[in-house]
Order: C-alpha cells, then structure tokens, then sequence
C-alpha cells in the first residue's frame, strides 16, 4: 500500500475534492476509486470529497496496489533512485520495458515485480529495447498520472557524420509503409521536435538530445534525416562496424516532486557506448 500526506495550503476552507483534484491533480477516476476503499482520512477519520477541509489540514491518501506481472529474479535493472511517488531504473540494452508476446518474462516490468512484490508495474514513458538508460515508474496511481509534466529526458547518442554544433529538427514522423516497426520522415505525419547539442567528435559524434515530442524512433529517425545516423542502427542506415545495437542512451532525468524541489539523476555511458567515446557525461552535461 502506498501512503502520501498532502498538507491544504489554500488562503479559505474548500471541499477535499476541490483540494485533491485542483492542487494535487487526482483524477475524478481515482477520488471515485478511493471513495470506495475509504483510502482519504483526516485525523483518522475517512475523508468525503464534499466534506469541507481547513487551511492547514493534513490529508492522508492510501493507495492499493496489485501485481499485475510474473516476477523474475535472475533479472537485473539498478535502480538508481527511489522517493514516495517516482522509482528510477537504469535498464540495460537488450530488455524490453513492458512484458509482450514474445518477451513474456524477460523486461523490466519482471525484474520490478521481483525487486518490489505486490506493487503495480506503472511506466511512465518507454525505451526501445535496446536503448538503455534511465527508465521512469510511478509508485502509485496518483503518480503515474502527475509525473509526466514534471520529468525531463535527456539522450547521449553516437552519430556518424558531422553533425552542426547545436540545432533543431523538426519534421513530422509517420509510419513507414509496409512496415509496423520503421518510421520515415513525413509530411503527413505527427510533428515532432528534437533539440540537439554535439558535445564531442571523433569517428563518431557525442550528441546530447532534447524532445519536445515523443514519437516513436524520433531521434533516430530525425539524426538520420541530416545524414547522421546512430552508430549501430542498421534499421536507418548507421555504421554496424564498432557496435551492434543503435547507441542511445537516457542519461538524465531532471525531476520536479510534489514539493517542489529539483532533482537531477544521471546514469553513466554503458560500456559498449563509452569504449566508443573518450568523453565522461559528468563533465558534458
């Protein structure tokens, strides 16, 4: 069970739901489902969304959880970071995020069920398999649905070519035709926006890299587009001689919690990407 203390700092008196879904951004959905379990008190006592709440007044939220993935513990992800609301994995190349059909008990969403039994495997956003680095998960069903607006990505990636020192593409993606994995650059597609810096050359470039949009493959569509694919992308045309899987990585996570305070999480080069680069992140980012 998850438990989260909100302290009502209004100037006036107001309804607990007024407060639980103006300030503290609870979905109509969740208030009816704790309405139901009983799981908001005041000094103990359950809690009613049209009850009136004081300046000053401490609400206690709890929330079950269920497992809802098989665990498995020969898996392995580090985590890197953990409060009452956000958990912060380091998940390797290779392992999907979410259990499927072809990967039914070797992802992240196993070795979390292993690592912390009884609780709801809940990402917030996803990595391809084989991008590695910092993966979000919401601790409960509150979380999950405020966490977004309060999480920043960054990516390293190594490119071919000879990337500007610092720019913005944006050009839509869309679906590539006759495929359910590739995506192409296309004027019918979603908008999409990705702010890079080169922070290093070599046979390869260091980039660092921004979204403004999350669609699927942006960056590696989008540095492909200005004739510099990712080393080890042989799905968009990148280098295949020095690694094996397209080298992206998410290797900070700037995060703003509930109380305001920043927090800057990083997650170092794995070694198939760093034998690739002489630069350390730490001293870049």
């Amino acid at each position: 069970m998850s438990e989260l203390k909100y302290t009502v700092q209004r100037d006036a008196p107001c309804t607990a739901g007024q407060f639980l879904r103006g300030d503290c951004g609870m979905s109509r959905r969740l208030l009816s489902h704790l309405k139901v379990t009983g799981g908001i008190t005041l000094n103990g006592q359950i809690l009613r969304s049209i009850d009136i709440v004081q300046p000053g007044d401490v609400i206690c939220v709890r929330m079950d959880d269920m497992p809802n993935i098989t665990p498995n513990p020969a898996l392995h992800a580090e985590l890197v970071y953990a409060d009452e609301e956000l958990l912060l994995f380091n998940k390797p190349a290779g392992m999907p995020v979410h259990p499927s059909l072809h990967h039914a008990d070797d992802t992240l969403g196993n070795a979390f069920a292993a690592q912390f039994p009884g609780m709801t495997f809940r990402p917030v956003h996803r990595l391809d398999q084989d991008t590695s680095g910092l993966v979000a998960v919401a601790a409960n069903p509150l979380s999950a649905s405020t966490l977004p607006g309060r999480l920043h990505k960054t990516y390293l990636a190594l490119v071919s070519g000879s990337p500007p020192d610092a720019g913005t593409v944006s050009v839509p993606i869309g679906r590539l035709p006759g495929s359910i994995i590739a995506r192409r650059v296309d004027p019918d597609g979603k908008p999409a926006v990705t702010h890079f810096r080169t922070l290093a050359r070599g046979k390869y470039a260091l980039v660092a890299l921004d979204l403004e949009t999350g669609r699927t493959h942006q960056i590696r569509v989008h540095m492909a587009h200005i004739g510099c694919p990712l080393a080890g992308d042989s799905l968009y045309g990148g280098c295949m001689e020095d690694i094996s899987r397209h080298a992206l990585h998410c290797a900070v996570m700037d995060y703003t919690d509930r109380h305001g305070t920043a927090h800057r999480i990083t997650a170092p080069l794995p070694e198939d990407l760093r034998r690739l680069t002489d630069r350390d992140i730490t001293d870049l980012l």
